[in-house]
Order: C-alpha cells, then structure tokens, then sequence
C-alpha cells in the first residue's frame, strides 16, 4: 500500500490493503495521532470507472487534487488461451496495468488521442504510483507499462522514482515486468540506461524513415531516426533488458510492403521485439483508417522472414470503452472563469460521440 503526503512518498508495508495508516502494527501513540491527522491512504481517487463487455478491461478516470485527471488501463490476460510450440500454453491469467505519466501530451503524434489535449501537467511519483494502488484493490497486477497519457520521459525522475518504488517491498512487482515506453527522447534514453537498467525500453517508432517519422510523429524533428537508432544500438549494448518497437499500422500511410523492408534494413540484427499495433480509431483524431488484417499479417511476414526479427500483433482490448492504445483522453474544463479546473470532468464517451 501506498501512503501518500503532498508530493511526497511514504510507503508503508500493512498487512491489509484497506487499513488504515494509523493501524499499523506495533505503531507508537503519539505515531498514531500524527498518521491519524496528518496522512491518507492517497491523495487521488477514481471519478469513474469503465468495464468492457467483455470483462477484460478496466478503464480508471482517476482525478487528483489538482482538479485534473488521468486514465489508468488495467488489461487482464489468460495465458492459457491460444498455443505455443503446438501445444497450450501454461500459466495463470495476469493483469497488466497502463499507467499514465503526464495528463496531457506535447508530442503531438497525429494519430493519438491524447496528443489532441495539450500538455496540462506532469504527474508526481505519487500520482503515477496511485495508479497502481488503485489498480489492484480491483485485481493483482503482474505487469505495469508506462504506455498511458503523456510521454516518461518528459517526466523523467517521478516516473523512474515510481517504478523502483513499484518493484518494493509493497507491490513486489519484477524489474522484467515494468516497460517505460519513450517517443524517443535520447537523452534521457541514455540516462534510463544508467538509472534503471533492469526495466524493458519501448521506442514508439511508427515509420522507417526520418521523412515519413517527421510527419506523424512531430518530435522525430528534435531527435533524428538515425540518432535515436544509435541510442537504441547503445542501450542494447550496456542492458540486459529487452527493447520494443511499437510500430502503429495506418493504412497507406506506413503499412506498405515498401516500408516492411525499409523497417526490416532499420532494425535487422538488433535484439529487439517489433509490436505492431493495430490503429484504433476515435472520437477526435479521424484523418488516419487502420490497416487492413492482410496488409497487417504481410507486413509481419516480412518482417520475420525476411529479417528475421521477433515481430508480434498486438492484442487489442478495450476499444468499446475507449481504453485502447491511442484512444486515452480527457476534456478539462473551467467552470465560472475559475482558476482552477473544474472538477466535473468529461471522457470521451461522456460527449455523447459514437463511432
């Protein structure tokens, strides 16, 4: 369990995860009279809760006491479905949970939903680690990745001082199961490198070349291709953790046979894992259509047999409640010229907007 006062972090080992902080064990009087008056379980808590139809995603508008809010994604997986090595595969069902890190993006990537915000504010450690807290009063989390709103590493240090206090004594969770995902800010890709190596890297790449990554993904103009390359090629090198690429498919934008092989030049002989993602349509980006299961499956194929690199479809979950990857976002709005945010805040399917 988390306990939380103003911006900072106390964590506390509690045999029960509806206790109290006062009610830990052993706990001196004049402890407890502080804890009692001084401390709350968080500072946060969730405005609305989203289920999808079919049970396998949650979606969390967790508002704080800025007045402004974020979603958290909790995606629950059952390993025993599907087949490995012509056989089932073992396992029990794990849940990953998806963490945002800033409310609101300045990125700006054409085709997600949260770049169409802005950039509101970065969210403390606490915040991001009562994401977590949230998560798992609904069910255990095995794997966290920072793939929610916002870019990690714009909001560098609360973001690496919530995932080592995620792999703590309280929540226990694996280096190996935290994925800090970056568009490509190759400073502090060298700095995660140093920090925290043991946690997975992900590179939002989305294009083979600098021209056509420039396009859709605006920062690509402060961070060449080639150097982000270089700082993957440097990552791997010093890191014993893997590297994704997740590559979002648009259709006659990036899905080509012609931009497989350019991807596969890119990216051949690395030790990386290629996810390609399926585009999501929403509510407020409406310019991209996503690529087509054939187009998706050749562009695979490619990939694997002709570079032979470890390419995945990803498994999409929770497009009915706007919970899939690029659909986050969040309307704030003032209420009577107020300076501060109102606190009634709307999602997206709030707008009444259906697709």
């Amino acid at each position: 369990m988390s306990w939380t006062r103003s911006m900072s972090i106390l964590v506390i080992s509690i045999p029960h995860g509806d206790a109290e902080a006062y009610e830990v064990p052993n706990l001196p009087l004049k402890a407890q009279a502080l804890f009692r008056a001084k401390f709350k379980p968080t500072t946060s808590h969730v405005h609305i809760q989203y289920d999808s139809s079919d049970g396998r995603t949650t979606k969390l508008l967790v508002m704080f006491e800025s007045g402004l809010s974020a979603e958290a994604v909790i995606m629950r997986h059952d390993s025993s479905a599907g087949k490995y090595a012509g056989g089932p595969r073992t396992g029990a069902a794990r849940a990953t949970l998806c963490v945002s890190s800033q409310v609101g993006c300045k990125m700006g990537c054409t085709f997600c939903a949260t770049g169409t915000m802005g950039f509101k504010g970065n969210l403390s450690a606490a915040e991001i680690l009562e994401q977590l807290v949230h998560a798992s009063r609904i069910t255990p989390i095995r794997n966290v990745v920072f793939m929610g709103m916002g870019e990690p590493m714009n909001n560098y240090s609360a973001v690496v001082r919530a995932a080592k206090s995620m792999t703590g004594r309280c929540f226990h969770l694996s280096p190996k199961h935290i994925t800090i995902s970056t568009v490509g800010i190759i400073p502090r890709i060298i700095s995660l490198k140093a920090d925290f190596p043991e946690v997975s890297l992900a590179i939002s790449l989305h294009a083979p070349t600098q021209e056509l990554r420039s396009e859709i993904v605006p920062a690509a103009r402060a961070f060449p291709l080639s150097k982000l390359i270089a700082a993957v090629d440097d990552y791997l090198t010093e890191s014993k953790s893997k590297v994704f690429i997740e590559y979002v498919m648009l259709a006659m934008v990036n899905d080509t046979e012609v931009h497989a092989h350019q991807l596969g030049q890119l990216l051949r002989g690395k030790r990386v894992v290629i996810n390609l993602i399926p585009y999501n349509p929403t509510s407020v980006v409406q310019q991209f259509k996503a690529s087509g299961s054939i187009e998706l499956f050749r562009f695979q194929k490619i990939l694997k047999e002709v570079y032979n690199l470890r390419t995945t479809v990803r498994q999409e979950m929770g497009q009915d409640i706007e919970g899939a990857c690029g659909q986050l976002h969040v309307s704030h709005r003032r209420s009577n010229g107020s300076a501060e945010l109102d606190s009634l805040l709307q999602d997206i399917e709030e707008l009444g907007i259906h697709r």
